[in-house]
């Protein structure tokens, strides 16, 4: 087989909106009650998309799950005496950040040679919380073939686990067997540790992964309490890279030590605070960037354009460019849509290294089916959702309305 890494990106939903659910995301908070723009954030998504095939990228995409949640609204009991934020809940388009969507494992790691993959539980947060059935279903769909990939149930509840936003790989090439690296959190902050140690650990015996190339590391409770809610908004790697902020992990000494002696081959390029603050850093989402390997084998980072426009994020990043390191270009895109609701490239995007062939190819993106999506997403996304809007049934027959005309548009119409 032919192993490569292709980004599963989450197609933004009809949904989308700003209600300021996710506690510690500051991005999502400071924008609570904000008109959203669901059209504009989807079409945002795809341009994303387009510009990493353009790049030479692997890509494929992930639907929006099934919204408003009747399930969800049925089980909480809701009427007019419920807190707003239950009923906002149930119109959550948060699944748009595939990055949470689950954990991968590549075939090379895993004993029995298949990719293995883990939905997450996303216990924290209860409008995360009820993504993991419908994102197994799918998963199970885009990932069908037994004999390569194996998709698992999730973490059971109390440990807590956010999927590969807390989870790192290191390796020679994506083909090659890696060293793959958890973060979890510690409870006790201001905010909410999401990644629990024992969801990592069970995450890992799940995967059937050598202890000896895995590494468990803790995330820097400095870095959680000034909003870096998963580790992927403070750092991210690739193949020997590791590319972090100097406040990312508890230890960052001993971080790096344990890394380097599972995988000698280790480079860190590491952003120190006095030339860009943690607080800087989590605003602009220099970190929640895809650092990818280009057909040329340069090393490219996709940051948001937030970070073009913060004079120390992009002094130091020019900086970083005229040194001659391993990352070789910064490109930046526009996802606005969902950086105000705390999202970056990153978060968008679900790293699964296969075989294309083995993939559904309904689920691969080709510059015909991007003009397929963006048709749809024109004529039927919402333009905009107000925060009164929520709970409108005429607005929740056309938001149903719009994802079924994506089944319909991409066959797949076993996902209604």
């Amino acid at each position: 087989m032919t192993l490569v890494e292709i980004n599963f990106d989450g197609i933004v939903g009809p949904s989308h909106n700003y209600a300021g659910l996710s506690l510690g995301n500051l991005a999502a908070t400071a924008h609570k009650g904000d008109t959203s723009h669901p059209r504009a954030a989807a079409l945002q998504g795809v341009a994303k998309m387009r510009a990493n095939m353009a790049l030479g990228l692997g890509q494929g995409f992930l639907l929006p799950l099934p919204r408003p949640n009747s399930e969800l609204e049925a089980a909480l009991f809701l009427d007019e005496t419920a807190p707003a934020q239950l009923h906002a809940a149930v119109w959550s388009a948060s699944s748009m950040w595939t990055a949470n969507a689950a954990t991968v494992s590549p075939a090379p790691d895993c004993e029995d040679g298949r990719c293995h993959l883990t939905p997450a539980n996303l216990v924290s947060m209860v409008h995360r919380a009820q993504e993991w059935p419908d994102t197994q279903r799918q998963l199970a769909l885009v990932f069908a073939d037994k004999r390569t990939f194996a998709v698992h149930g999730p973490v059971p509840p109390t440990f807590g686990d956010e999927g590969a936003a807390n989870h790192m790989r290191f390796c020679e090439s994506h083909d090659a067997p890696g060293v793959e690296v958890f973060v979890y959190g510690r409870p006790g902050g201001i905010f909410p540790a999401r990644q629990h140690e024992q969801a990592s650990h069970t995450v890992a015996r799940k995967h059937s992964l050598d202890p000896e190339r895995c590494v468990f590391i803790e995330q820097n409770p400095e870095a959680i309490a000034a909003g870096a809610f998963h580790n992927d908004v403070v750092s991210v790697a690739n193949e020997r890279v590791l590319f972090a902020h100097e406040q990312a992990f508890a230890d960052r000494k001993g971080a790096y030590e344990a890394i380097r002696a599972a995988f000698p081959a280790l480079e860190v390029v590491e952003v120190p605070a006095n030339a860009v603050s943690l607080e800087e850093a989590i605003r602009t989402y220099l970190f929640n960037a895809q650092l990818v390997t280009l057909p040329s084998g340069e090393m490219a980072l996709v940051v948001p354009e937030e970070c073009r426009e913060s004079e120390a994020v992009w002094n130091w990043c020019e900086g970083m460019l005229a040194s001659n390191g391993p990352i070789r270009k910064v490109i930046p895109v526009d996802v606005r849509q969902s950086m105000a609701n705390g999202g970056g490239p990153a978060c968008l995007r679900l790293r699964v290294v296969a075989d294309p062939a083995t993939v559904d190819p309904r689920f691969l993106l080709d510059e015909a089916k991007a003009d397929l999506l963006e048709t749809v997403i024109g004529k039927h996304w919402p333009d905009a959702i107000a925060p009164a809007d929520i709970g409108n049934a005429a607005l929740a027959r056309d938001v149903r309305a719009a994802r079924q005309a994506l089944l319909e548009a991409l066959d797949l119409a076993e996902l209604g």
